[in-house]
Formats: structure tokens, sequence, C-alpha cells
């Protein structure tokens, strides 16, 4: 049986990430970037497919977890008979190759602990050879090496193709563990000081988060979510991850398992969008540098995702080895989203350097000419038909959302020369393009007989990314066809007051198989919604239950199953946590704000 997705915590170095689980192991770590092949695949299988438990040896222990402050510093406490101990895990930003620290503390009596330690490399396939050498545990496999130092006063030993720790730790004193990779060619690693890189780390993440501007009721879930988003980051190049996963399922035991670990432009903007409010432009710079270096080239080659340090090619396969989550079949790294057109990008890349200028990020020289090219290609192609904002694997179709996004695109470029007439671009034209588009909108995708936009032109079925055309501007709050788009939305998107992303059931159009949970970021975009129309104590009453939905270290996945109660989708996402820092602030800021 796997652990609920709430049983996880996150870990990262902002260029990997690791999950712990409640019962003190590592169930996913890729090693060294958050798109490597995982050397800790029992998320996707069974321990025999990598992990790393410390805990106490016990098994009546009670343990209780929480972050420490405002960092990604992760403290669990186990009680048990003979006395409490802390172990203390996290990833220090790193100098050159990542490492794993967790460190043993006892709090009082005595404790019995063991470490169980599976490396399994190539996503739990390959069982590396290991050997010691200068007092170290060293893992080599292909081009994988992992080094293991242990304190001295435990009794390491290897037992069913692990390795094994046994020890006792008493009050006052403190062991431990730091797990090193680098690749096997290379010679050893420099070794970290534990204990100095621990003080380091809460340095490194305090200092961060005291930057936070926000300052209203839901400040710890906002900074926990920035944290998060933060370490969905890849220092090096500034490219975000959409998640750190690959695979968790959008339904148990179904097919919808897509691999997460790469940047989508539309989950970095929002992202960027999030930082901006929070006051985090340092972040904002990093991304838009990397944005201009993906997306160089013909405005026609746009993808809708990259790879961390802006990779094109993101080729789909399974992994036939490992069972899934919860025997959710088949595992798939890459993504084959990859090749699709969505249109409703050119628009949140519009919007966020439109926000970033407004907010006084420095300009690019060559920033705006790729802006400009982006608009100019648009104006032909925002006639066509797309796969849309949910990736739709089946025939495309004109989406309502990526029709609105595409007027976003001009609105913002039109903006950007209003502001600053020193710009170059036909803005006739580019207002032309902006009235042609909403006139089409309005007549194609609206039904004037349930009163609401619908998903796609000339379909019945809804899409809760409509709930987004007043926050972008499309049309005002007061307009009674965006009144009527959050009635119809709450009527036949809902699920226990949450709500789906449009509708899996019968036939659906991505031409899978049905059922899938209650998307999150949608239900953060009916309270926006709710809050923009003046309906604020409805969207109060729905954030408040968004909170609550969080683990107990306030992470959030892609989706969440009203009737299992379980978190489902990739953990954890940042889309979700976009949502959550996005309604925080809407409430706080709008018109009658908290």
């Amino acid at each position: 049986m796997h652990p609920h997705l709430e049983d996880y915590a996150l870990i990262g170095d902002l260029q990997t990430a690791a999950l712990v689980g409640r019962d003190g192991s590592i169930d996913w770590l890729c090693l060294p970037r958050f798109d490597s092949a995982a050397c800790f695949a029992a998320l996707l299988g069974s321990k025999e497919n990598g992990h790393w438990r410390l805990a106490p040896s016990s098994s009546d222990a009670r343990r209780q977890r929480s972050y420490r402050g405002d960092s990604l510093v992760l403290d669990t406490v186990w009680e048990t008979s003979t006395g409490t101990v802390k172990v203390t895990d996290f990833m220090p930003q790193r100098d050159r190759m990542p490492d794993v620290v967790r460190i043993v503390e006892g709090l009082s009596g005595s404790v019995e602990m063991r470490g169980v330690l599976r490396l399994r490399f190539d996503y739990g396939r390959v069982v590396p050879w290991v050997r010691q050498h200068g007092g170290h545990r060293v893992a080599i496999a292909g081009p994988d090496s992992v080094w293991l130092r242990t304190p001295k006063r435990s009794s390491t030993y290897g037992k069913d193709f692990s390795t094994r720790s046994d020890f006792t730790v008493a009050a006052g004193e403190r062991a431990a563990f730091v797990l090193t990779w680098h690749p096997s060619h290379q010679p050893r690693p420099r070794q970290i000081e534990p204990f100095e890189a621990l003080d380091t780390t809460l340095e490194d993440w305090h200092a961060w988060s005291a930057r936070c501007r926000y300052d209203g009721p839901h400040r710890d879930a906002v900074i926990r979510s920035l944290i998060t988003l933060k370490a969905l980051t890849y220092a090096p190049t500034g490219g975000i991850v959409a998640a750190p996963t690959t695979s968790l399922p959008e339904e148990l035991g179904g097919v919808r398992n897509w691999d997460y670990r790469y940047c989508w432009l539309r989950d970095a903007s929002l992202t960027l969008n999030s930082l901006i409010s929070a006051g985090y432009l340092e972040e904002a710079g990093a991304w838009r540098d990397w944005l201009l270096r993906a997306v160089a080239g013909a405005p026609d080659d746009l993808q809708i995702m990259y790879g961390l340090a802006g990779e094109r090619r993101l080729p789909e396969a399974e992994l036939p080895w490992l069972s899934g989550y919860a025997a959710s079949a088949p595992v798939r790294i890459g993504n084959a989203a990859v090749e699709q057109r969505q249109l409703d990008v050119y628009g949140e890349v519009l919007d966020s350097f439109h926000i970033a200028r407004t907010a006084g990020l420095p300009a690019e020289p060559h920033a705006w000419n790729i802006q400009r090219a982006l608009v100019d290609y648009l104006e032909s192609a925002w006639r066509e038909p797309d796969e849309g904002l949910w990736e739709i694997r089946g025939p495309r179709r004109h989406f309502v959302h990526s029709k609105v996004m595409a007027w976003v695109a001009a609105d913002r470029a039109i903006r950007a020369i209003e502001a600053y007439p020193r710009l170059r671009g036909d803005v006739e034209r580019w207002r032309a393009m902006r009235s042609d588009i909403h006139r089409e909108v309005c007549a194609e995708g609206y039904d004037a007989e349930r009163g609401t936009f619908t998903q796609s032109y000339g379909s019945t079925e809804l899409d809760a990314a409509t709930l987004l055309i007043p926050r972008v501007g499309f049309l005002p709050p007061s307009d009674p066809r965006i009144t009527g788009t959050i009635d119809a939305v709450r009527r036949e998107l809902s699920h226990d007051g949450l709500v789906r992303r449009y509708s899996t059931e019968g036939r659906p159009i991505d031409g899978l198989p049905s059922g899938e949970g209650t998307f999150l970021v949608c239900s953060f975009w009916l309270a926006d919604a709710l809050a923009l129309t003046g309906r604020r104590d409805e969207a109060r009453a729905l954030f408040e239950r968004l909170l609550a939905l969080r683990n107990d270290v306030g992470l959030l996945s892609e989706e969440y199953d009203p009737a299992s109660r379980r978190q489902l989708g990739n953990f954890p996402q940042a889309f979700s946590h976009i949502g959550l820092v996005g309604t925080a602030f809407g409430l706080l800021d709008g018109p009658g704000a908290d």
C-alpha cells in the first residue's frame, strides 16, 4: 500500500527535490536535477525500487513533523517508550554536487534508531555496486555515483541489497548522515559539514522568506506556498517546474498519469506573477531571462513547455518495471504534450512581461522585439484551433480560453505602447485584432440560452478556465455573462463544492477513460471570480475550505477527490500553490478587502 500523498513533505536545493514520508522514508528523489532519473522511486513502485528510511526501531513510535520556521528544513519528532528524538531532513543549496542531510538529535532518554538505504538508479531498475572507501559507502552504476557518510557510532552493514545502520541516540547527542551524488567518472566529491550546512540553509530560507510583502490574515499559508514555488525553481537557469514528480495519477488506478518535471510557459508565467505580487523581483528577472532564451527563434515555433535549461526535446516513454502509484499505470517520463499547439501561452507570456514591466523590473533591450514578434504571429494564428489549456489529446478545437488569452496578448502589447511610446509596433493593427477576437468570442463562445461561456465554439460543454475571463479584463465582473458563467460552472462542474476542469464523464473530449478529481486551482479561480463579483463572503468560505485541504505541512497536489478525501495528481503542484497565493492577495487587495 502506498502512503497517501498527504503523508509526504518536500525538501530540496533549488535544483532537485525529494519527498519524505511520515514514516521517515524518502520515497522519491531524482539526481542531480528535477528531470534526472530517480534513485529513490518507491513512490511509483515498491520499496525495492529505492528508498531511504531513517526512524526509530520501535514499531510503537509516534511522530509529529513541521518545517522549521519559514524554511524547507523538515523536523520530525519521534516519541518512543524509551525516549524522544528529532530527525531533521534538508538539502543545502549546493556548491557543486547535491547533498541530502539527515540529522538525528536526542531530546530525552535514549532511542534505538535504524536506517535502511536502498539505492536503485534509473527509476528503480538498476542495483548499484556498493563498496567501502575511507569510512564511506560508495554506490556506483554507470554514470551515477552516491557516497554515504554515516556517524561513527552507527553499525553500518549490507543486507538484502541495502545498506543498514543501527545506532542509539541519547539526550543531547547528534548524529548526521550525508548522501552525496556525483558523476561516477569524477574524483571523490567535496564533503560538507552537516551542522554548518543546517545553519546556512536555515539562514538562506529565513532571509528569503523575510522579503515577502504579504501582510494579511493568511500569511503562514502564503509564505509556505511561496517557499514551495521557490523550491520548484531550477536555480542555474531560472526555469520553474510544474511539479517535482511524474505519473502521480489524477484518478487512483487510472491512466491519467503525466510527467510534470518540466517548465510549462503557462505555469511558470503564473508563478512569476505570484512572486512579483509578493515582492520577489529577483526571481522574476531570472525567469524572464530563462524565457527569452527558451523562446528565442521563430514565434510560430513557440513550445508550450521546455526542459530546465530550455531543452526542446522531451520524448515520452513508459517504464513498465514500475507498477505505478496505487497501481496507476503506466508510469511515464517525458511528455508528448510538448508537440501541442496551445495559443493561450502567448497571452500568459505577454501578460507576465506586462506585470514585470509594471512592477519596475528593468527592461531587457531585446525583450520587446520578441514580444512584438509573438503578437504579430498571433494576428493570424488566433483564428486557428488548438489543444487548449488542458492539453486535450484529441482533435483541435476553438477553445474559448485560448481565444481570450490571445485577446490578452494583444491587449498587453497595446498597453505597453500606450505606456511607453518609445516602443515600436503597429498598435492600430493590434487594436483591430483585439476587437475582432472580442467580437468573435462573445458571438461564438457564449451560450445565450444557458447564459454562460462554453468550453469551445459550438459546444455545450463548460470549462472552469472561463472563470478567468473577468480577472484578465476581457469583460468587467459586473457583466451578466460573467455572473452567468460563474453560476453555470458551480452548477455543472462542482463536486461537493469544489470544481472540476471540465466534464470527464461519459465520453470525455480528451479521449481518455472517464474520471478524475476536482482541480484545485480551478476552485481557487472560482473563489477569485466570486470575490470580483462582490460575493466575498462566499469567496472567503471557499478559500478557507481549500486551505483546510492542505496537508499538515501546508502542501497541495494537483487535484482532490472529495469522495475518498485524498489529494491526487503530481505533488506538490505549482498551479495549486499559485492559486492559493493569488486568492490570498485578491481577498487582501480587492474591493471590500479583508
